[in-house]
């Protein structure tokens, strides 16, 4: 099987997951609880909503990082501490899919650019390229001015063993490639506040963006059962 059979046999598997996940919730009424957790990069979902099954079962957690954003601070795991992030990977100079992926965070930037309790992360995949002043003319151009939404570069092999084995950016088909097999991924990573995987989805589709921002409304209010 090559790569792109790869691709959409995973699709097909996550679009399938996605319509289960909505059947469970609406025969559960279990609300903000119903969202799976993902603990492997085949992105198999687990639904479980007691805290100490979570903290057996759900062992993958986003690593420790540190990195530089468009206004030259220091982002790290403790800005992310105690809060939703969602993550995505892009380059600047990128004229495909990173537009769509770009203007749809926009839209997430616009339901919580004003909220402390949630992180947007767009992690640059040619940080040989995009420095801090790249960056930060980069959002100028875009009108990004979120206080909590960061354009992070550092080292590339940092920023790609990060992408892979954290964020499964490219579900099983990446996990194994090293810092040398250029990372492109058009998903976008949604987080808990224990750092927890907790969604994919689709950045350069409107609608996946959507289901997102609600899916972090509901995050929001998620509390488990201890």
């Amino acid at each position: 099987m090559d790569y792109w059979e790869q691709k959409t046999a995973l699709m097909f598997r996550i679009g399938c997951w996605i319509i289960v996940s909505a059947f469970w919730i609406g025969c559960s009424g279990s609300g903000p609880e119903a969202l799976p957790y993902y603990n492997s990069p085949e992105f198999t979902p687990l639904f479980i909503t007691d805290a100490h099954e979570v903290a057996r079962q759900v062992t993958h957690t986003i690593g420790p990082f540190r990195f530089f954003n468009q206004g030259g601070g220091t982002i790290s795991h403790h800005n992310i501490e105690d809060k939703i992030h969602v993550a995505n990977f892009v380059f600047t100079s990128c004229g495909s899919i990173c537009p769509k992926l770009t203007n749809h965070m926009k839209l997430v930037s616009g339901a919580f650019g004003n909220d402390s309790s949630v992180v947007m992360l767009s992690y640059s995949v040619t940080p040989w390229i995009d420095n801090v002043p790249t960056l930060k003319s980069y959002t100028e151009r875009n009108n990004i001015n979120s206080n909590n939404w960061h354009f992070l570069t550092g080292r590339k092999s940092e920023i790609y063993s990060l992408a892979r084995q954290s964020y499964f950016a490219e579900e099983d088909l990446g996990f194994t490639k090293d810092s040398t097999e250029f990372l492109h991924s058009e998903h976008i990573i949604l987080v808990d506040k224990t750092k927890r995987i907790r969604g994919i989805y689709n950045g350069t589709l409107e609608l996946d963006v959507r289901q997102m921002i609600e899916d972090i409304q509901r995050l929001k209010m998620e509390t488990l059962n201890e």
